[in-house]
């Protein structure tokens, strides 16, 4: 009877040691509270990591002086470009300008002379006034002839010149002139002086060497002679300097 109740009491106990075997592996403890339906734990609690994550890594090369690896220099980055600088053309405040001159000289009525020479100028812009307006000078002498005598005639007067920037490196241009002339040889009508003026205008072609141009004019010099006035034109072409 004895052994039959230790037999009884040895089944019993190995039941319950089995169906405690049993609960600890389905135990919900033990399981990741990430695991999803297919996936396994391990790949549910490790974070999916791509190598955009970590920053890049400079490549090993063997060095074969030491025998280890060393990394290899990153290349250098491109140096910025450098800001773009566009021509600018200086300006000058100064010109000057010399050139060949044609005048013909109405003395009287009925009485013309021919005259070739030369013709100095210089003008000055300010700042003030935006290089649109000048201090204008310039001096004549043309030569000529009258009667088996030699001519000279002398103009010299100061004013105002405005110009125009225009296309294709071309400046448009325009003067009024006042100061003083003087003609030679003596004549009977009267005095060798007088009072004389002048206005007109022109076109300098600059030159790529923005210091240099060339300057077509066309003038009305006007003179108070022998108590009467004269309109003589004058013509000239030349080279202005600036500086």
């Amino acid at each position: 009877m004895k052994r039959l109740v230790f037999l009884l009491a040895g089944v019993f106990l190995f039941a319950l040691g089995a169906n405690a075997q049993s609960d600890s592996q389905n135990s919900p403890l033990l399981v990741s509270p990430f695991a999803e339906e297919g996936v396994p734990a391990a790949a549910a609690i490790a974070p999916s990591l791509s190598l955009a994550t970590f920053p890049s890594i400079p490549e090993f090369e063997a060095n074969p002086a030491t025998g280890f690896a060393t990394p290899s220099p990153l290349a250098p980055a491109s140096p910025a470009e450098p800001p773009q600088v566009f021509g600018v053309k200086p300006t000058y405040d100064f010109q000057a300008y010399l050139g060949y001159t044609f005048l013909r000289f109405y003395e009287v009525p009925g009485t013309q002379i021919n005259t070739n020479g030369l013709n100095f100028s210089i003008q000055y812009y300010p700042e003030n006034f935006k290089g649109w307006i000048a201090a204008d000078g310039e001096f004549v002498l043309t030569i000529g002839s009258q009667a088996d005598y030699h001519a000279h005639f002398l103009l010299g007067m100061g004013g105002v010149r405005f110009r125009w920037a225009a296309p294709r490196n071309i400046e448009l241009w325009a003067h009024g002139l006042a100061g003083g002339s003087h003609y030679v040889p003596q004549t009977p009508y009267g005095k060798q002086g007088a009072f004389g003026y002048e206005l007109g205008g022109g076109v300098d072609i600059n030159t790529h060497n923005s210091r240099w141009a060339f300057r077509i004019s066309g003038d009305a010099v006007g003179t108070l002679y022998f108590s009467t006035y004269q309109f003589s034109p004058k013509f000239s072409a030349g080279i202005v300097y600036k500086f």
